[in-house]
């Protein structure tokens, strides 16, 4: 495990925004004739497509969202990979797009991150190199149907916080006006139509001074889904309660969390959560991989306002579990169950 000698960009690391940032590279791989290609390393920020492409008209694409990270000794690693390529294949399944193997998924993250090594933000700056794989259906097709041809593309960008200020608690809105995912549609796939549908719900809660917004489940309107951009967790006594829905995303983080609270001997509750039992919680956060946790304050129902410890501090478990999480990832604390992966450079 040897220490990288990588000459880094010339960024404000320290002031990065969560956003796009110009890197050198991206890979690419095509799908035709019922095979993927080798995988081609290019500076083009642009995708030719034909206008009738699959992925325009009937949301034929997929994605996911993972982070390289500069450890305290020097290294590059990436935080568990393998689950990333395992949910794009379950999505890639559901929206009838062709298989990517976990093997052929990882040594892309590899490749990509080799080659932007110089924008890995360095140790301690609080931020990190967001990858981001997308795969979409190409060629020209009018008739509802899937795509002949595939683009699978992975780039990686610097980011900052997701929230400017940082590990700072928020208030959230439980949102009844709108639904973002069927009980038995795409909700526990990462294709993009989930996030369209939640732009509205998100809207309606900025309008309101929420910076998050809560789902109920779209069926009964009683039960807790996820955040908008995240999964729900919350802690009692020693419990962590984190819903348990066919429409919730399974976050990679929210299973992470769950592994670290059992260590701790927290006992780990993955069930229904009705929305009533919300206010017995004494703490709640919101996570995911942009934010990790986001620690919650309060959450306001129908005009009521429940809240969960102080407005300036995150509560004593979640900052433990947060703290537990981003060392491990940071290189600081002992990855005794293998989750980090090393980048050669």
């Amino acid at each position: 495990m040897k220490k990288t000698n990588v000459e880094k960009a010339n960024i404000d690391w320290g002031n990065l925004p969560f956003g796009y940032v110009k890197t050198d590279f991206n890979i690419r791989y095509y799908y035709k004739n019922g095979k993927w290609s080798e995988g081609e390393i290019t500076s083009d920020e642009n995708i030719l497509m034909h206008m009738a492409a699959p992925c325009l008209h009937y949301g034929q694409e997929a994605f996911e969202g993972l982070k390289a990270f500069e450890t305290v000794d020097g290294r590059i690693v990436v935080f568990r990979p393998d689950e990333n390529a395992r949910r794009l294949q379950r999505s890639c399944d559901r929206i009838f797009i062709p298989q990517i193997s976990v093997e052929m998924f990882v040594d892309a993250v590899k490749r990509v991150v080799a080659a932007n090594a110089k924008f890995v933000p360095p140790y301690g700056t609080g931020a990190s190199l967001y990858i981001r794989p997308l795969v979409i259906g190409m060629g020209a097709r009018v008739g509802l149907g899937p795509a002949d041809e595939y683009l699978f593309i992975m780039f990686a960008t610097p980011v900052g916080p997701y929230y400017k200020g940082g590990f700072k608690p928020v208030r959230a809105l439980v949102v009844e006006e709108f639904d973002r995912a069927a009980p038995l549609g795409v909700g526990d796939c990462k294709v993009g139509g989930n996030y369209a549908a939640g732009l509205r719900g998100s809207e309606f809660g900025h309008e309101k001074n929420y910076p998050i917004v809560l789902y109920l489940d779209p069926k009964e309107k009683r039960y807790i889904d996820e955040f908008s951009t995240s999964n729900f967790i919350g802690i009692k006594g020693n419990s962590y309660i984190s819903p348990n829905s066919t429409s919730i995303l399974p976050s990679i983080t929210n299973k992470s969390l769950g592994v670290i609270a059992e260590d701790f001997g927290i006992q780990v509750e993955r069930r229904q959560v009705d929305i009533a039992e919300v206010e017995s919680f004494e703490e709640v956060g919101a996570v995911g991989t942009a934010a990790v946790i986001t620690p919650v304050c309060a959450i306001t129902y129908r005009n009521k306002e429940f809240t969960f410890g102080s407005p300036d501090n995150a509560g004593p478990v979640i900052t433990r579990l947060y703290e537990r999480l981003t060392k491990i990832q940071a290189g600081e604390f002992e990855d005794r169950h293998r989750w980090l992966v090393e980048v050669e450079v």
